[in-house]
């Protein structure tokens, strides 16, 4: 029997998408990401130096800190200010975003410059990580094109789009973007990244309850990509103009 979805969407739907850009008054680049009811606000910010190892290297860096806000969550998270430093969890999911954001970044162009990603979960409703990594991209690339615009760097250093989804088997289903109640109850869940070109970038793949074979695994790629092509689309289309820079002078 097929297993019923919030909001009657087939097993193969998204839930619905809506990203704002331009969402905070102060940040270079910024963007509400909003998919079903998860929403993480996104920002990028520019800073004139970069780590260490970087110094002198000609070479700029991307990286991004993540958080849940205290009533995300069904219970209160504790602030990690307050534990005095961040979660395993948090340390894990940032890592990611930074990781997955540096892939389509061509760090030579932007110079010795570091971009600050901050992802704050303003509420929690499965997938924050790869919403996250979706709505990062769009205030990466305004805060990059911020550069351009002033005559910092030459062009915009985006090699391609970049986009995260999940999915899952709940109860022998195939199911993509796993909201909350979906993703306690998977025997298999993963975690996709990919660029607009259909490179794989991440995969983070767990069997909760039972092992997975390679045609599930084959399976569940394949409705990543699906997935993952339409957050790309919904990404061009909010980008507007700016999209067509992305990729140029990449070849």
């Amino acid at each position: 029997m097929a297993l019923t979805r919030v909001n009657g969407r087939g097993p193969r739907e998204l839930r619905p998408v809506t990203i704002e850009r331009n969402y905070l008054k102060y940040a270079e680049g910024s963007a509400l990401i909003c998919i079903g009811d998860t929403r993480v606000i996104c920002s990028a910010t520019v800073e004139d130096k970069v780590p260490p190892f970087l110094r002198n290297s000609g070479r700029g860096w991307v990286t991004a800190e993540y958080a849940l806000l205290p009533r995300s969550t069904r219970e209160r998270t504790v602030r990690e200010a307050t534990r005095g430093r961040p979660s395993g969890r948090s340390q894990e999911i940032q890592r990611l975003i930074g990781r997955a954001l540096r892939s389509v970044v061509d760090t030579s162009v932007l110079g010795e410059r570091t971009i600050w990603v901050d992802c704050d979960v303003l509420q929690a409703d499965g997938g924050t990580r790869t919403a996250a990594i979706t709505g990062s991209f769009v205030a990466l690339a305004d805060a990059l094109a911020g550069l351009v615009a002033v005559g910092v760097i030459e062009r915009l250093p985006l090699r391609d789009f970049l986009a995260a989804v999940s999915i899952g088997l709940v109860n022998g289903e195939l199911l993509l973007d796993l909201d909350f109640e979906e993703d306690s109850r998977a025997d298999t869940d993963m975690n996709v990244v990919m660029t607009g070109s259909g490179q794989l970038v991440e995969i983070q793949g767990t069997a909760e309850k039972h092992p997975f074979s390679r045609e599930e695994m084959t399976a569940m790629l394949d409705l990543a990509s699906e997935g993952i092509a339409q957050l790309i689309a919904i990404q061009r289309r909010v980008l507007g103009p700016l999209a067509e820079q992305v990729g140029m002078g990449h070849e």
